[in-house]
């Protein structure tokens, strides 16, 4: 099947059959009109991820209190060499060959002047060449999907890395996990981060240069 013909894709985690879709799942969600297009409920997430769509639930407060906590961290940096903006639930296209991949990150971070030229009212998505860092927060429905895969199926940490974002901060609430995850050096061919670094909740996140600064993590919630 071509790039530009119809396909039928199965929305998770919501009770939809199959879908037929008037164009592509990628070129949908860069115009922003994949929501519509599988008829989400107000507030769900709808994304692609290795060219599946997927349609999750709204986040729970939990989840949107840790989120707030790092964007407070930026908040709160003085830096005089970078100015960070952190943006969240924005869509963003991840750039790579196949055009399989359209996230809702949790949130976002760029650095602020090339950010803010394309936060024009009439732009459906930000672009990951925009990006310097994502932050994904996990939940019980659908954290597998944050991860990296364990069976063979692709997942959001696959697209980052495939669009080359430098950075990215996975928080994993689930208690057996209890963990965060800062992972190094995405591999586009192999569509891998290469290197990463690990807390556990409750410790300090040291967040390496450009950023260069501490998330503390003592008041953040697991799941369950």
């Amino acid at each position: 099947m071509s790039e530009g013909e119809p396909k039928v894709v199965t929305a998770d985690l919501c009770s939809y059959s199959s879908i037929v879709l008037p164009d592509t799942p990628h070129a949908l969600f860069v115009r922003g009109e994949l929501a519509d297009a599988v008829g989400a409920p107000d507030g769900a997430r709808v994304e692609v991820i290795g060219g599946v769509v997927v349609v999750s639930p709204a986040p729970s407060v939990g989840h949107a209190k840790i989120v707030w906590y790092v964007a407070q961290a930026f908040a709160r940096q003085v830096n005089t060499e970078h100015e960070w903006e952190c943006l969240s639930g924005p869509n963003l296209d991840l750039i790579e060959a196949e055009k399989k991949f359209g996230a809702i990150p949790d949130l976002v971070v760029g650095e602020a002047p090339e950010t803010e030229l394309n936060l024009q009212p009439e732009v459906s998505c930000l672009v990951s060449d925009e990006v310097e860092l994502v932050v994904e927060v996990t939940s019980p429905s659908n954290a597998f999907r944050d991860r990296p895969p364990l069976d063979g199926r692709a997942t959001k940490w696959n697209g980052y890395a495939r669009a080359e974002v430098p950075y990215h901060l996975l928080v994993d609430r689930d208690p057996k996990v209890a963990q965060v995850v800062l992972y190094t050096i995405p591999d586009a061919g192999a569509g891998a981060y290469l290197d990463k670094q690990v807390w556990a909740f409750g410790e300090d996140v040291v967040l390496p240069e450009p950023f260069g600064l501490t998330i503390p993590t003592g008041r953040w919630s697991l799941w369950g």
